[in-house]
């Protein structure tokens, strides 16, 4: 949870939160922070809610939380008890504001739940669209891997992802989960091995390679990679030495959060280096270490925000998700 909210323990606001409530959006009909096929564990909704930002600024599941869903879609946001009948739906829309104003009293929670319902009454024109991978070439489908078994899954993420970034959609998650199981492995563990490492990463690298790579030529041949910012990474790496085990072919490793690889792309970071180092032993962050709170300080710099002045008032005080931290890593600005 401290990767998305620079807190291990307490609920705050999202890192695609902080990144919607600075920037708005650019398409009022979708949302500013989408999050494809999110996970349900370890952080679960904290992990893309707004907390004490406006609830405007959550993010919208897309798909099934906990693994993903080769068939994510977004019905769940036909309007209340419309089913899908526009009229009744502005009718019901209707109601709700004239009720809202005919109390006299302004509430922020009745409010912010009046302008999802609007959202979602508008999106039931453009979510459909936007959704339809079938108006994307065959070269393109192939680019993702959608006509390979192994990566169409993820691959049908990322496309996703690049269509909500054509369309003004600010922050977008993709989330890489799924079942080990049905390759064979007797662990639900996707990447976090502490046992079948070598047979897990395997198959895990094999499934996200294509579609990642996919993506990010299809977003440079689009004019979209130098406003776009695409981080990769996870809460942590693995340890350098392997956990004991009495049998050697299911080895694996523990969690490590003393040093470990994230990389970035596009959004206005330098190309073709690396930041940072680690001991002789890979188990330590010895040169231009990395925080949390520096990452986040980085991540909003490169999308225009300052961190230090990023805040909203809650409880008595300013809160800003790089808390009385963060330092931005100079080095990584191209």
């Amino acid at each position: 949870m401290k990767l998305h909210t620079g807190h291990e323990a307490l609920v705050r606001p999202s890192l695609g939160s902080w990144i919607s409530y600075g920037l708005g959006t650019e398409n009022s009909n979708l949302p500013s922070f989408i999050n494809i096929c999110p996970s349900s564990i370890h952080g679960g909704v904290n992990n893309w809610g707004s907390a004490f930002l406006p609830s405007i600024h959550q993010g919208v599941p897309l798909g099934t939380p906990g693994y993903p869903n080769a068939k994510a879609t977004m019905a769940r946001f036909k309007y209340m008890q419309s089913g899908g009948n526009a009229k009744l739906a502005q009718l019901q829309l209707d109601l709700l504001r004239n009720l809202s104003a005919g109390s006299g009293s302004h509430d922020a929670e009745l409010e912010a739940r009046i302008q999802t319902f609007e959202l979602a009454f508008r999106m039931q024109k453009v979510a459909p669209e936007a959704l339809d991978l079938a108006t994307e070439t065959r070269d393109t489908q192939r680019l993702y891997g959608l006509d390979d078994e192994q990566t169409q899954n993820f691959g049908r993420q990322c496309l996703l992802a690049r269509r909500f970034v054509e369309r003004g959609v600010r922050f977008i998650q993709v989330n890489h989960a799924g079942s080990l199981k049905a390759q064979g492995i007797p662990t639900n563990e996707q990447w976090d091995q502490h046992a079948y490492l070598q047979q897990g990463h395997a198959i895990n690298a094999a499934q996200v390679d294509r579609p990642i790579t996919g993506f990010l030529q299809d977003l440079k041949a689009r004019g979209l990679l130098e406003d776009t910012l695409v981080v990769w990474g996870g809460e942590f790496g693995r340890t350098p030495t392997v956990q004991p085990n009495k049998n050697s072919k299911i080895v694996g490793r523990d969690h490590h959060t003393d040093g470990f690889t994230m990389w970035m792309a596009g959004g206005g970071t330098r190309a073709g280096f690396r930041y940072g180092a680690t001991d002789e032993f890979g188990y330590y962050a010895v040169e231009n270490r990395m925080p949390i709170h520096d990452l986040h300080a980085t991540i909003l710099h490169l999308v225009g925000l300052d961190h230090t002045r990023l805040t909203h008032r809650y409880a008595g005080r300013d809160f800003r998700l790089t808390d009385v931290h963060g330092t931005v890593a100079q080095g990584i600005l191209g």
